[in-house]
């Protein structure tokens, strides 16, 4: 690596929606031999996508790996990957801290999409050098010249500028090459300073520890050096140094400008904190800027289906991410975890259940609540668990206000679909509804193209929002948002009784609005998988003291009267009743059975 100093360096991310061909532009570039002889050309059959080296990767377009290829004058270019969805804008902004550049790839037959739009402006507030870039030209249904004036619209970028591309057919794709070493600047770095390196992202490997992902600022690092960490004052010794082609490949040092990864025996995640600066011990350097901790969106309980699998269940969770133990009387010991969105969820659950055999159930997610409590003083309470939440009909409780997170959404769709995409808002509880065109249709050419604004509660967007936000507008519509602070709002808990014994696991915070059609709904549900029992069960929803919602699963009763043949009436009527009375003191010390698969139904995140 000592023959590429920072002049001959390049860092640089792809800025790109879901599906617009990022994985497939990195693929044509690290296959093409003429262009950078990254990889070899390899049988039919094997995984060809390098990027995305996770199985839920390959399946939703969420890469996380870094290419290095040679072009030119042995040009050194660095791809740092951000994902495209809106539930990791953290990772991406931790990816383009440590990149001096990136592309705007854009689909020329959809054009400009809500996430492209926030990452942009989270690149040009770090001072990122952008490289506008319209893809899949090759397509019947592309459109370059009108999306080029949406670009120059939407983000003042000048059209000549633009290039276009298609990573299928590898048109124009060695211009974007020429593009990222022509335009973008070098990284600053001097090789002879002390050491300096920014760690912006990490994963475990189960025989070498952490493996941090670092970008060398100043000075050189190598195998055998001793690191500290300015974060947690640990040292390390570096055991292992290189950088990603685009598999692992050792090297024998990384110098300033330069990204790579290094092992040093770390043996927690929690160590490894995104945005640490390493130096040498005993030459002490300021700090890098790093960045505010990621903050949970979503909350959810994750519950081994066999409560016997608990310990291996959080040995694993452990290897994913940091946790708290939850307990649920009826699903037994879980953990309750904090998510970026529901889309970071599945995943979660995914890699779970693919990397490490987990059998596992997980909770419909919550969002926290903020209380305002004022018992001896004024203090505010997080929560996020709705089973600390209080009730607030109760004066006792003292609760002064009731704050739910809210968000500032945006909506990109076709002008026809604007008056469902603003019926869906406003069933959501919108405010501050607001809209302007991004571009000017004509009977000649498609619709007009308009981005809507509003905002909404956290909590109505975490179930089925993006489901009917596709139906609605006939896939065509992209959703983004980003935090909008805490908003004072009616809320309320509602829990569960069957029986009158409240279920904890089931307990949820509703707007008291919709509390008489949430409580109907979820009574039919429960109704539907609990198994009947030998007495009477009321199913009953309530809000603080008031049952809002109810029905009866009726009891599974023997016929006592078979055998009786003739006789007084009175017989019939004598057994009839002992029946009665027996099933009345079931009713009084009897519980009901609630079987695994039936909390399955209930609390899954794909049941509906």
């Amino acid at each position: 690596m000592e023959e590429f100093p920072c002049e001959v360096i390049r860092n640089f991310s792809i800025i790109a929606h879901i599906d617009h061909g990022k994985s497939t532009l990195a693929d044509r570039w690290a296959s093409t031999q003429k262009l950078t002889g990254t990889i070899q050309m390899k049988s039919t059959g094997i995984n060809q996508q390098v990027l995305d080296k996770l199985k839920v990767e390959r399946e939703r377009g969420i890469t996380g790996g870094m290419i290095h290829v040679a072009h030119g004058k042995q040009h050194l270019l660095n791809l740092i990957d951000t994902p495209g969805h809106v539930d990791f804008a953290w990772e991406v902004s931790r990816s383009l801290a440590a990149c001096q550049g990136a592309l705007l790839l854009v689909d020329a037959s959809q054009g400009v999409q809500a996430q492209s739009i926030s990452v942009f402006h989270i690149a040009k507030e770090r001072g990122l050098k952008i490289i506008p870039v319209l893809t899949k030209i090759d397509l019947p249904a592309s459109q370059p010249e009108r999306m080029a004036a949406q670009l120059q619209s939407t983000f003042g970028i000048d059209p000549s500028e633009i290039l276009h591309i298609s990573a299928k057919t590898g048109q124009g794709v060695e211009a974007v090459l020429r593009a990222i070493v022509d335009r973008i600047p070098p990284p600053s770095g001097n090789i002879h300073s002390p050491l300096k390196a920014f760690m912006f992202d990490s994963l475990y490997d189960r025989y070498r520890g952490v493996i941090s992902l670092v970008s060398i600022q100043d000075g050189i690092i190598q195998k055998g050096d001793r690191i500290a960490s300015c974060h947690t004052r640990k040292k390390y010794e570096i055991t292992e140094v290189g950088v990603m082609h685009p598999e692992e490949v050792p090297t024998s040092s990384l110098q300033s400008g330069q990204v790579g990864y290094i092992a040093c025996n770390m043996k927690e995640s929690s160590e490894a904190h995104i945005g640490d600066t390493l130096h040498r011990v005993g030459v002490l350097v300021d700090p890098m800027p790093g960045f505010q901790p990621s903050k949970a969106m979503v909350y959810a309980g994750v519950f081994p289906v066999d409560s016997n699998d608990f310990i291996k269940l959080e040995e694993s969770i452990k290897r994913l991410t940091l946790t708290d133990r939850s307990s649920s009387t009826a699903l037994g010991q879980g953990c309750r975890l904090g998510f970026l969105g529901t889309l970071h969820m599945d995943v979660f659950r995914q890699r779970l259940e693919d990397e490490y055999d987990a059998n596992i159930i997980i909770t419909a997610p919550t969002v926290p609540y903020k209380n305002q409590k004022v018992v001896y003083k004024d203090k505010t309470v997080m929560i996020s668990n709705p089973t600390e939440f209080p009730d607030t009909s109760d004066t006792s409780s003292k609760v002064k206000q009731v704050q739910e997170p809210v968000v500032n959404a945006s909506i990109i769709v076709p002008e026809e679909y604007m008056g469902e995409m603003m019926n869906l808002c406003f069933a959501h509880r919108a405010e501050n509804l607001d809209h302007r065109y991004l571009d000017s249709g004509s009977a000649s050419e498609a619709s007009a193209r308009a981005i809507l604004t509003c905002t909404l509660p956290l909590s109505e967007i975490v179930t089925d929002f993006f489901d009917q936000l596709k139906s609605r507008s006939s896939g065509y519509a992209s959703f983004d948002y980003e935090d909008g602070g805490y908003k004072a709002s009616d809320l309320a808990k509602m829990v569960f009784l069957l029986n009158g014994k409240p279920v904890d696991a089931l307990a949820l915070v509703v707007h008291r609005s919709a509390q008489h059609e949430v409580g109907r709904k979820w009574v039919k549900k429960l109704h539907k998988v609990i198994p009947r029992q030998l007495f009477e069960v009321p199913i009953q929803a309530a809000v603080g003291k008031k049952i809002i919602a109810r029905e009866t699963l009726s009891a599974m009763r023997a016929d006592v009267t078979a055998g009786l043949y003739g006789g007084h009436y009175e017989r019939k009527m004598k057994h009839l009743e002992n029946q009665k009375e027996s099933k009345r003191k079931m009713k009084r010390i009897g519980s009901v059975d609630l079987p695994q698969d039936a909390f399955f139904d209930i609390l899954s995140t794909k049941s509906k």
